[in-house]
């Protein structure tokens, strides 16, 4: 039986919903008219004052609805009982999106990860993307940083500036995209960015921070790219290369 539209609309629109925490970065996002919030969720063991009673006051104004929840129940919707200081917002982040919708884009250049988990080299990809020639970021929710108070930080404020499109497994979505020119990028590689011509459609794969892109999604890749170096280095931090390829104009 197929599911209704209501259905399909409910869900997706839990799916855009992402859930951050902490004093400071629920203050911040309460502050910003420009993001969309869908609920507040404070521990019911926290003091009215300070900051509390600050993300109260804000929450009244913007008319966001607050449920309050025992400590342990607190911990599972932030997902991090050490730093959410009893408090979790859920923000509605339009700009992400499910990754079986790039199959219907008539022409992107995307940047492609698997496997980065340090945040701050997600949020710095996020800022360069933002600033730079990409349309949006391929992110799997399986063995790849979460959207976090951190990576936040990191992409300075640019962080739905741009499409960000998740999936379980960044093998899925490749397998599904026809006409397209994905490319690894590889110290080892032979070609070099500077050489590729511009495509229609064409996706960026970086991989781990140390053990680089599986063999699984190197197989699904029609070429590999390496960034040439001078003075013996062999190789860039991952978001550093981000920037080189957010920044060319192909």
């Amino acid at each position: 039986m197929e599911d209704s539209q209501e259905y399909k609309n409910k869900k997706a629109y839990f799916e855009k919903i992402i859930t951050l925490y902490g004093r400071n970065v629920v203050i911040e996002v309460l502050e910003d008219s420009t993001i969309d919030i869908h609920k507040l969720h404070l521990s019911n063991s926290n003091k009215t004052d300070g900051a509390i009673e600050t993300i109260l006051k804000l929450a009244k104004k913007r008319g966001v609805e607050v449920t309050y929840h025992d400590k342990n129940a607190l911990s599972r919707i932030s997902k991090n009982a050490k730093q959410d200081q009893g408090v979790a917002i859920d923000i509605i982040a339009n700009s992400y999106q499910n990754a079986n919708t790039i199959k219907n884009l008539k022409s992107f250049k995307l940047l492609a990860l698997e496997g980065i988990q340090n945040p701050q080299n997600l949020g710095m990809i996020i800022r360069s993307c933002a600033g730079g020639y990409v349309d949006g970021i391929i992110l799997p929710k399986k063995n790849s940083a979460k959207i976090s108070p951190l990576v936040i930080k990191a992409s300075a404020g640019t962080l739905f500036k741009l499409p960000i499109y998740y999936c379980d497994t960044l093998d899925e979505v490749l397998k599904e995209l026809k006409d397209t020119k994905i490319y690894l990028l590889s110290s080892h590689a032979k070609n070099s960015i500077y050489d590729i011509k511009k495509s229609e459609r064409s996706i960026f794969v970086l991989g781990n921070e140390s053990d680089g892109v599986s063999k699984e999604i190197e197989k699904l890749c029609n070429d590999s790219l390496s960034i040439p170096m001078n003075r013996g280095v062999e190789s860039l931090n991952v978001a550093v290369t981000a920037s080189l390829i957010a920044f060319m104009k192909s």
